[in-house]
């Protein structure tokens, strides 16, 4: 009895330490679970401002639309937004060349972002299929074009693979990619990866081998976390620099963050990272090998601090059914870059013979 006891009638010390490690498990277990959503509408949510669509599951995506009427268009375009963005974003192509082009474009708050209710079973499959969801409510046809951005273009990825049939073009701006991909050379993925900041590797590795421990991770105060979710990562490009600290000091960037996680952080910022940097069960871009039936551009600045000009050119090197673009001094926001908006949307869409003159064609093809 002497070992299961301290003898002076207080708790056996094995039992002191069960009590103290199903306290602690208690307390982990509570601190990794996220707050649940505030969707837009519900009691105490935020409101409804935005025209929204009903997906086949029965969520509500909200969207804006650009460009010439719908029943004016000759060209009916999808975009898909970037990481913290919204359905107010776009290419940023001008009024006059969507005119000229007859061009009609939507963009929507993707699962969980802005207005749009969030999806707690998102994935890769869910981002292709709420992509065409879109497209059918709005009545767009049998097919239409895809523009995506950043992150956004996991979207991209999945439509390729589950829903090619109703596309007839599409175009990525800067694609996030997964370091952990497989058809990425390891070497090289690993020495890129290990230049990262330290914060932005953690979450990185927290994304793919625990994403349920996100919430906690990007809350807990002791190692560094995201610098891309916080802001605080320098970047590159002189343009992009200047518009970080822009943002940040004008307040636009926590302004845009908020408005983006209104209906909480994790359904937004935090099931994108565990998509795009989780593991890739389904499917992985490598694996599509097979041309698609329609015209795919990839545009890449060489000075970009988020994605790796290098790997890019692997995977446009390994897909060579897609068309690249690499663009001098340029960095990984592609939509700032005064008049680039206007060279994507007339390198994706054939002009009409008329009005040949009024467009730019490709940036810089490699």
């Amino acid at each position: 009895m002497a070992a299961a006891s301290t003898g002076n009638g207080s708790p056996p010390v094995g039992l002191l330490a069960l009590m103290a490690a199903a306290m602690a498990a208690g307390w982990f277990a509570s601190a990794v679970r996220p707050p649940p959503p505030t969707p837009c509408g519900s009691p105490g949510g935020p409101p409804v401002t935005a025209p929204r669509v009903r997906t086949r599951d029965g969520r509500f995506l909200a969207y804006a639309e650009s460009g010439v009427s719908l029943a004016a268009a000759r060209f009916k375009v999808v975009y898909s937004h970037g990481f913290s963005g919204s359905r107010a974003d776009s290419p940023r192509a001008s009024p006059a060349t969507l005119e000229a082009l007859g061009v009609y474009m939507v963009s929507f708050d993707r699962a969980g972002y802005g207005e749009s209710d969030p999806d707690p079973a998102r994935s890769l499959r869910s981002a292709a299929l709420d992509v065409e969801d879109v497209a059918d409510a709005l009545g767009l046809g049998d097919e239409f074009y895809l523009v995506c951005s950043s992150l956004g273009c996991h979207a991209a990825w999945a439509a390729f693979r589950y829903i090619p049939h109703r596309l007839a073009g599409a175009a990525m701006m800067a694609p996030v990619v997964n370091y952990r991909w497989g058809g990425l050379p390891r070497g090289l993925a690993r020495q890129l990866y290990r230049r990262q900041p330290r914060g932005d590797q953690w979450s990185l590795r927290v994304a793919y081998y625990a994403p349920w421990m996100l919430h906690w991770w990007m809350r807990q105060p002791w190692l560094p976390t995201s610098t891309v979710v916080s802001g605080s990562g320098s970047f590159p490009n002189a343009l992009d620099e200047k518009n970080r600290l822009f943002a940040l000091s004008t307040g636009i960037f926590h302004k845009k963050a908020k408005l983006a996680t209104q209906q909480g952080v994790q359904e937004s910022f935090y099931r994108d990272m565990a998509v795009m940097f989780g593991r890739w069960t389904e499917f992985e871009p490598m694996d599509l090998e097979e041309a698609p039936p329609f015209p795919v551009h990839l545009f890449q600045g060489d000075e970009d601090g988020v994605v790796p000009v290098q790997l890019q050119r692997h995977i446009c090197r390994r897909l060579g059914w897609i068309s690249y673009h690499e663009l001098a001094e340029v960095g990984h926001f592609l939509s700032a870059v005064p008049g680039l908006g206007d060279r994507i949307i007339s390198t994706l869409l054939p002009a009409p013979a008329d009005n040949s003159s009024n467009t730019t064609g490709s940036v810089c093809a490699s």
